[in-house]
């Protein structure tokens, strides 16, 4: 179905593809990935004809119909169901045009036509998808002027699966979503009928959605069959066996050097020598697949305060008065907490987070906060606020203005900025850069709660599989609201339900809250198509249980390492500065008890330094064994 042949795409002078190609057959469903940057949603653009390839060819056979969702978000009078019904422009014109047309004949052309594409039913299509995608039945008939950007966003995705083009093209289609629309869609792209091109964070969507794995990677097009695990476990092999390759062809390369140099003037030895040094320069070996450079992340460790951290007791919350968002909340909150909210998208998950960390006041009941409490904030939005003509260094410095350089620096490399973005414009950094700084900024003071709010959005995998690390190693409390089933999964040992006006706690996994929404689709007469049935139910608890004892065992471990780490540098600066002032020309001319002083010190300072550096590897032992 889609072909394309040696394309090289330049965009600002930077190399995105260079000569290549991949062939995808009609009715695959493949998801692309790779690296922020590397250039898959301009691919999407070169194949819908948007950009065009400074070399190369891209052939679509048959003609099919491209689905493309709507950049810019539907709004106006119209409802929700209108506008995706329009949105399918030959049934909507085969419908005007049979309350005007007086042809027999062309009227028996456009009912034919009509139920040949299955209009009949284009009405309980749309609800449909726009149920599943989380408009009840109530709001499908409001003005899409109504709703926010991020809800008439769902509506351009609706309206683009209503057509059921040939070939859909969907880029980042979960970023506007929550949990349960993203479930809803994992099933619905996986019983799609048409051709899907996926680009895709969201590893969970990219097992359950697609078949193939279109990988951009160096420049290069490589498709793999399965799903992003298959793919992840191809490419680690793949990896594994270049390198093995590489190794024996060095070696192998070696040895006949050695032999070469050894015997080349040996007249005896010099015709095999000769034959050697043929074969080396005929030796094709095997270029290693070097893995990209690994990101990581490191929140800062809180001060540690008396538990609990935050106590509401029969709390109600809103945004006008007498009119609560939610009521009876009376929840608990300790450090060492993960805490991951679940609920469609207006329950009130923000209300909550905005509540505990006091960016709302409660309109009736108590809150008890620990004294010195300090929160960190993320959400995606934000980076709309970041300055475009501002650099990474710039914000974080306005951030801690009496910090010193060293400081505001080592704060950026916590989160992979090293010393060739410090300085890079907002304006030219990712989505996946910019959420970093966000990171970087919200934690800056080493908050003893982080409250995050879609903080996948715009990460690539191996960001979001840093995020999962960052999260489980910090030390302070965690309330989660994403649509990422795997980091919920990995992090949160703790799930709320934020329905029906008021919070409470969940009993169960993520399984267990696929089969919570099936049931209540099904009550509801809700189109929202199956999920797999739990699988060791009791086994993932006791695992999220076990992640959660882990942690807090680990916990003064990860303290003796900080605090040993602190010591070393400053004697390590001590030492430096002593050694100095003893290798200075004049030293050995002072008086003999300065001397013996100062030699006395160092000593003490070596064993000291000595002392810590053993104790610092046995507990760095101790948690990586842990």
């Amino acid at each position: 179905m889609l072909t394309l042949t040696n394309i090289t795409c330049r965009i600002a002078g930077r190399v995105l593809l260079l000569n290549a190609g991949v062939s995808i057959p009609a009715g695959h469903k493949v998801g692309i990935v790779g690296r922020n940057g590397a250039g898959k949603s301009t691919l999407l653009k070169l194949i819908t004809g948007a950009l065009q390839p400074d070399e190369g060819d891209i052939r679509l056979s048959g003609r099919p119909r491209i689905g493309v969702v709507a950049q810019e978000a539907p709004s106006g009078p119209a409802g929700l169901i209108d506008t995706v019904l329009a949105a399918d422009t030959e049934r909507a014109g085969l419908l005007a045009e049979a309350d005007i047309c007086t042809d027999p004949g062309r009227i028996a052309e456009i009912h034919t036509r009509l139920a040949d594409i299955d209009a009949h039913s284009a009405e309980a299509r749309a609800s449909s998808i726009l149920t599943g995608l989380g408009f009840s039945a109530g709001a499908q008939q409001r003005a899409c002027a109504d709703f926010s950007g991020g809800w008439r966003m769902r509506v351009a995705l609706a309206a683009t699966l209503f057509c059921r083009p040939d070939l859909l093209l969907l880029d980042e289609p979960s970023n506007h979503l929550d949990l349960e629309a993203t479930l809803w869609l994992e099933s619905y792209l996986a019983a799609y009928p048409g051709t899907v091109l996926l680009v895709s964070h969201d590893r969970d969507l990219l097992n359950v959605a697609v078949k193939h794995i279109l990988h951009l990677d160096r420049n290069k097009l490589t498709l793999y069959g399965g799903n992003y695990d298959a793919f992840e476990n191809t490419r680690r092999l793949q990896t594994e066996l270049a390198n093995k390759t590489f190794q024996k062809q060095t070696a192998r390369a070696a040895k006949m050097q050695a032999f070469v140099d050894r015997f080349r003037a040996k007249a005896t030895k010099a015709r095999q020598a000769q034959s050697r040094l043929k074969m080396l320069e005929k030796m094709d070996i095997a270029v290693p697949l070097a893995e990209a450079r690994p990101i990581s992340f490191d929140f800062p460790s809180p001060a540690p305060l008396l538990p609990p951290l935050i106590t509401l007791d029969q709390v109600a919350v809103g945004y006008q008065a007498g009119q609560p968002v939610l009521r009876d909340l009376s929840l608990r909150l300790d450090q060492e907490d993960r805490v991951a909210l679940l609920g469609a998208n207006g329950n009130g998950k923000s209300t909550l987070a905005k509540l505990l960390c006091a960016r709302l006041s409660a309109q009736s009941g108590h809150i008890i906060r620990s004294p010195g409490l300090g929160f960190g904030y993320f959400a995606q939005h934000q980076s709309d606020e970041l300055d475009p003509a501002g650099t990474p260094l710039s914000h974080m410095s306005a951030a801690l203005p009496d910090a010193p350089e060293t400081k505001i620096r080592a704060q950026l490399g916590r989160f992979a900025f090293g010393q060739d973005k410090t300085g890079t414009e907002i304006r030219h950094l990712s989505g996946g850069e910019k959420a970093r700084l966000l990171f970087a900024l919200m934690s800056r003071h080493a908050p003893h709660v982080m409250i995050l709010d879609e903080p996948t959005n715009h990460l690539d995998i191996d960001s979001r599989e840093a995020l999962m690390s960052a999260l489980n190693a910090y030390e302070g409390a965690v309330i989660l609201i994403s649509h990422d089933p795997r980091l919920v999964e990995a992090c949160a040992d703790r799930l709320w339900l934020v329905a029906g006006g008021t919070v409470t706690p969940f009993d169960g996994d993520m399984s267990d809250y696929r089969k919570y929404l099936l049931d209540q689709a099904r009550l509801q007469r809700k189109s929202i198509p199956p999920a797999d049935a739990a699988e060791g139910k009791e086994d993932r608890r006791a695992a999220r249980k076990a992640a959660a004892d882990k942690r807090a065992e680990l916990a003064p471990i990860r303290k003796r390492i900080r605090d040993a780490e602190r010591q070393m540098e400053t004697l390590a600066a001590q030492k430096q500065t002593l050694e100095r002032s003893m290798a200075e020309p004049g030293f050995y001319q002072q008086p003999s008890e300065h001397i013996t002083a100062c030699q006395i010190e160092l000593a003490a300072l070596t064993d000291t330094l000595e002392t810590l550096e053993r104790q610092w590897l046995e507990d760095q032992e101790a948690l990586e064994g842990g």
